[in-house]
C-alpha cells in the first residue's frame, strides 16, 4: 500500500537512530546495513529529520563533457517527481574519486525544492551553504567545495551507492543529525506507529538514570528488566 502523507509526517517527528532501532524490532535485514556510513554527514544537524523518496543520479566534474556520454539535467529529474509516492531526496553518487566540483549550490537546491524534494543527498561536496541553509532545507553531504567545475549529471534514476548504501529510485530515506537511513517500505507504516512507544520504553532506564536519589546495581537492573520486558512486547507485536 503506498504510504500516506500522515505516515511520513509521523515518520518526521523521530530521530534518525530511533528509526534504526525500531527497524532491527521487524528482523527485516542484517542490522548493519541499510544505512549510511560516517562519510555522509547533515551540513546542518540542527535541522528537524528529512523524509522522502529517492531520485538518483550520478554525477561528476572533473573533465569536460565528452561526446556520446549520456548527461542529464536537473529539468530531467524534476519530471521523475511524478513517479515518486512523495517528496524526493535528491541523491548522487560523485564519480569523482576524490570530488572536483560541488554537485549543489543555491540554485539547485533553490529549485529541487521548489518542486516539493525534501532534501539533497551526495558523496561529493556542496556549496553556497549559507544560502542553502536560509532554504531550510537539508543536505548531507561528504565534503565542502567552492566551485562547481564541469559538472554534469548521468545515469538518472539508476541505482548509485552513497556512504556504502546503495540506494534505489523510489526507496524510502530518512536523516537528521545523525546520518541517512533507508526504510523497507513494507514496514514503514507500522515503525511510524510504534516509534513512539520504544521511545517510552527507553524512559524506563533513562528516567532511572536522570532521576533523583541514589542509584544502585540492583535498581539499574530492575529497570534493564522492565525495558527488556517492553521491547519484548513490540517485537512480538511486529512480529505477529
Amino acid at each position: 500500500m503506498p504510504l500516506t502523507r500522515q505516515t511520513l509526517e509521523k515518520l518526521a517527528k523521530f530521530d534518525t537512530p530511533t528509526i534504526c532501532n525500531v527497524i532491527e524490532l521487524f528482523d527485516v535485514r542484517p542490522r548493519n546495513t541499510g544505512f549510511m556510513d560516517g562519510r555522509i554527514r547533515s551540513c546542518f544537524p540542527e535541522f528537524p529529520p528529512m523524509v522522502g523518496f529517492a531520485c538518483t543520479a550520478a554525477f561528476r566534474s572533473g573533465a569536460p563533457p565528452a561526446s556520446g556520454d549520456a548527461y542529464g539535467s536537473f529539468i530531467e529529474q524534476v519530471r521523475t517527481f511524478e513517479g515518486l509516492p512523495g517528496p524526493a531526496v535528491m541523491v548522487f553518487q560523485d564519480l569523482d574519486d576524490p570530488p572536483v566540483g560541488a554537485t549543489f549550490g543555491e540554485v539547485m537546491c533553490s529549485v529541487y525544492q521548489g518542486f516539493g524534494s525534501s532534501g539533497l543527498i551526495t558523496s561529493g561536496g556542496g556549496r553556497d551553504l549559507l544560502q542553502v541553509r536560509a532554504l531550510n532545507y537539508p543536505v548531507f553531504t561528504g565534503s565542502t567545495i567552492c566551485a562547481h567545475a564541469y559538472c554534469h549529471l548521468l545515469h538518472l534514476g539508476l541505482p548509485v551507492r552513497v556512504g556504502g548504501l546503495v540506494v534505489s529510485q523510489g526507496d524510502l530515506l530518512h536523516g537528521d543529525a545523525n546520518g541517512v537511513t533507508s526504510i523497507p517500505l513494507e514496514i514503514a507504516g507500522e515503525a511510524a506507529d510504534v516509534a513512539g512507544e520504544f521511545i517510552e520504553a527507553e524512559k524506563i532506564v533513562i528516567g532511572y538514570a536522570r532521576g533523583p536519589g541514589r542509584k544502585t546495581v540492583e535498581g539499574l537492573a530492575e529497570v534493564r528488566r522492565q525495558f527488556t520486558e517492553a521491547l519484548a512486547g513490540l517485537y512480538r507485536r511486529v512480529r505477529r
